[in-house]
């Protein structure tokens, strides 16, 4: 019934790749901060967000979050009320409802998902400067 723990689980576990499951009929109410990869099944209301940067929020059919949502990675199949701000990949699936603005870096949406807000594709920010290329005569390219 019971098995030893592999190797690999216990990496998992030691790089925040841990998943909580918040389960079909359950309701939480007021904000979460998270690590690793959050699924719902039930009911949020309140803001959901993490800053690790390999977080994973996944609402799934018949899940519902009353509130923004900021994360890296976000995969919608359910319902949410509220401002999406995905810092690398927003997924829609095709019975994904969003009642809000989604900010994005890479988008992907299936038929038959809605979307009642804006789409803002935002590209990360980087530290790295552009610099302008001059020709030979020594005039810089515009």
């Amino acid at each position: 019934m019971f098995s030893k723990s592999t190797g690999q689980n216990m990496e998992q576990k030691s790089t925040g790749d841990s998943t909580t499951l918040i389960a079909e009929g359950t309701q939480i109410e007021g904000d979460i901060t998270f690590q690793g990869n959050l699924e719902v099944q039930g009911t949020v209301m309140g803001k959901v967000s993490s800053d690790h940067e390999s977080a994973h929020i996944r609402i799934l059919n018949g899940g519902a979050v009353k509130g923004s949502i900021e994360v890296s990675n976000v995969l919608i199949n359910g319902h949410v009320e509220g401002d999406l701000i995905v810092r690398k990949h927003a997924r829609l699936a095709e019975q994904a409802v969003v009642e809000g603005n989604i900010y994005y870096n890479t988008l992907e949406i299936e038929r038959g998902a809605h979307v009642a807000g804006n789409l803002v594709h935002e590209v990360p920010t980087t530290n790295v400067s552009v610099l302008q290329q001059q020709d030979s005569a020594g005039q810089a390219d515009n």
